[in-house]
């Protein structure tokens, strides 16, 4: 399912990250944190996921997510806390929220659909890049430049190949109950 990313387990109760640690360490390398200044410690740019609770002594989480944003990591960050969240969280820079309690199935899935939001995002840009750059081409160059061009074809076959990968993902993303219900108010009514 994936290439071992990394996730960073934050939680000042030891017991808990270390259950949640051990939930997901199956899938995933997994390191704990058990307050704001070791998980600053911790950070890095291989960390792809924090798993983050808010309410600690000394460093909360949401100073904690602040700074990472700050310091320019590209994680994801999922804050698993048990504050129920309030309109404080609209200028907050995380990805997902899971209130406590927690169940293995809830946490195992909420990273998976994280990584899976962080590729498929991943890709857009990148086939936004690489069609920018076909259009670019196609204005600049003739047909038979094109049809002949190694690196053009390239480039042509790299955009098909992310297209289908988007699809698939995308059909994979609205197998998700959340991802459907996500986007459930914006249909349009009949």
């Amino acid at each position: 399912m994936s290439e071992m990313l990394e996730v960073l387990v934050v939680d000042d109760e030891a017991r808990l990250a270390d259950l949640f640690a051990a939930w997901l360490e199956t899938e995933w390398i997994v390191d704990t944190a058990y307050d704001g200044s070791e998980a600053l410690e911790k950070m890095s740019d291989a960390v792809e996921i924090v798993l983050l609770d808010r309410r600690m002594p000394g460093l909360s989480g949401d100073e904690v997510l602040s700074q990472i944003r700050a310091h320019g990591y590209d994680s994801r960050v999922v804050m698993v806390t048990a504050v129920d969240p309030d309109f404080d969280i609209i200028e907050m820079g995380f990805d997902d929220y899971l209130v406590k309690p927690v169940s293995k199935d809830e946490l195992v899935e909420i990273v998976g659909t994280v990584i899976d939001r962080s590729a498929y995002e991943s890709h857009i840009r990148e086939y936004y890049a690489l069609v920018s750059k076909k259009a670019l081409l196609e204005s600049e160059k003739a047909a038979h430049e094109l049809e002949t061009n190694d690196e053009y074809q390239q480039l042509c076959e790299r955009v098909t190949d992310l297209e289908a990968s988007i699809d698939e993902t995308v059909s994979e993303m609205r197998t998700h109950d959340d991802f459907v219900d996500a986007f459930q108010d914006l249909q349009p009514e009949n």
